[in-house]
């Protein structure tokens, strides 16, 4: 069986440097808050070419503190509106939701999955006070054009990018787009840790300090409490781990980037729908997502010539069961896409043997389960 994701193979790559990051926080003596987590913060905040990163439990607390921080800064308030596409994993709504603020769900680019700027203006009103645009499957969204309606709009601006690590917009990175940006660093993320850890990345210091403060119980000094804050650190083991990986990060983008141009080229079944990009430069392929509407079907012949594939998502959140009150909600594009997508293995370091007989099998398909 080809894996969809192998991570036992993607992190053995690196043993003998996260056993020697292990070593060193181990006989460090110092696990919360040290030197690994300092040295990481500094190293991805340049990275992205932000001022600030602070580390965090995993990616939807890193969402979850940027919109808190916002209502501690008396910036955002409680049934306030958050734009945000309906397409996306449901982190991005439940950050949201979470701090008693309103999702105001967009439709998507039928073409990139991304939320279509276009439909963002006809959902502003008066209670409208940010865009989450969601950066999915590893490309970022047309931010010159949400910058524009957000300045127009006075809007706060807060990315989701935790599929984009490394993804440009012309010449700015995932993380320096915005106002703020929440990360995963979920195992199986373009970067990612050996446990659960997250990032926010911002150029706005009182932000970034209010951030901080909120995700260590609320203070900016030890047994001194500002706010009521909450336990969502970034430790140490898990920092010195993202620092090794980090520095192969460009590299295993650009082989990414090659399995998804030999996918794109290689592909030519006329049953499948393929992903859309205006800049292979700029993707980092989180996912290689393709569609059908005979979806299942698909994945059942897929399994049954040995090839493992995830659909991302199968459920749109207003769909959800925890949506209850968004259950009667239509979205045809959204829910199509739900209904359509699945992804294709793509990783550095999956074969070229293994490529060709997935492009095989899938040329090979003619609608039938096998």
């Amino acid at each position: 069986m080809i894996k969809f994701l192998d991570l036992q193979k993607i992190n053995l790559q690196y043993k003998d440097e996260l056993e020697e990051a292990f070593a060193r926080v181990l006989e460090s003596g110092w696990y919360i808050h040290g030197c690994e987590v300092e040295a990481f913060e500094r190293e991805f905040a340049a990275y992205c070419g932000a001022k600030h990163c602070i580390g965090v439990a995993n990616g939807l607390d890193a969402l979850i503190l940027i919109f808190r921080a916002y209502k501690v800064l008396g910036l955002l308030k409680e049934g306030d509106e958050v734009i945000v596409p309906a397409n996306t994993y449901i982190a991005s709504i439940l950050a949201i939701t979470e701090n008693n603020l309103v999702p105001v769900l967009v439709e998507p680019d039928i073409n990139t999955y991304l939320i279509d700027p276009g439909k963002i203006e006809e959902k502003i009103t008066s209670k409208t006070k940010a865009i989450l645009p969601v950066h999915l499957y590893g490309q970022a969204c047309q931010m010159d054009k949400i910058v524009e309606i957000a300045q127009n709009h006075k809007l706060k601006i807060i990315e989701d990018s935790a599929q984009s690590h490394g993804a440009y917009f012309g010449d700015r990175r995932c993380g320096n787009l915005g106002d703020a940006s929440g990360f995963s660093f979920y195992p199986g993320k373009n970067l990612g840790a050996l446990g659960d850890a997250g990032a926010v990345t911002t150029n706005d210091s009182e932000l970034a300090e209010t951030i901080r403060a909120l995700g260590n119980y609320g203070s900016h000094k030890k047994y001194e409490n500002l706010y009521k804050g909450v336990n969502s650190r970034l430790d140490e083991l898990q920092a010195a781990f993202l620092r090794v990986k980090l520095k192969y990060l460009d590299d295993e983008i650009l082989r990414r980037r090659d399995i998804a141009r030999y996918y794109r080229e290689s592909i030519n079944n006329e049953l499948i729908v393929l992903p859309s990009t205006s800049d292979d430069l700029s993707h980092v392929w989180h996912l290689f997502v393709i569609r059908n509407a005979a979806r299942d079907t698909l994945q059942q012949y897929l399994s049954a010539n040995g090839i493992q594939t995830l659909v991302h998502y199968p459920i749109p959140p207003h769909k959800q069961p925890a949506f209850l009150e968004q259950n009667a909600t239509s979205l045809p594009l959204t829910e199509r896409i739900h209904k359509e997508v699945i992804s294709l293995p793509i990783y550095a370091c999956l074969g070229d043997r293994d490529l060709e007989k997935i492009v095989a099998v899938i040329n090979e398909w003619d609608g039938a389960k096998c």
